[in-house]
């Protein structure tokens, strides 16, 4: 898959994985890991982009004598799966045009 279209996907996810309610990395590796291929070493970096994008907000809390990162999704992250569900629709489009089988271009 070409590398930016699968980072715009990956970026999705990650709000996806978040939507419903607060999370740190590993949960979200695990939630994601199911329906992509994702480590922890490539979620970080997606996270920072997002948090910079204003997609999400990032606190600290103690877990077992640790701190952990929790992050929340913003409305701009959730505006971000909105727009991607429209941007998919455009997509399947294309994809069943390039699919489609029997027909004779004339």
């Amino acid at each position: 898959m070409e590398i930016q279209m699968k980072r715009g996907l990956l970026d999705v996810c990650v709000l996806a994985a978040i939507k419903s309610e607060d999370s740190y990395g590993y949960r979200i590796v695990k939630e994601i890991s199911p329906y992509v291929e994702i480590s922890e070493s490539t979620l970080y970096p997606i996270l920072r982009r997002l948090e910079t994008g204003s997609m999400l907000t990032v606190r600290s809390a103690e877990h077992n004598g640790r701190l952990r990162k929790y992050y929340h999704i913003t409305e701009q992250g959730l505006a971000r799966i909105e727009a991607f569900k429209e941007e998919w629709k455009e997509i399947m489009n294309i994809y069943e045009f390039v699919t489609r089988e029997g027909e004779k271009n004339e």
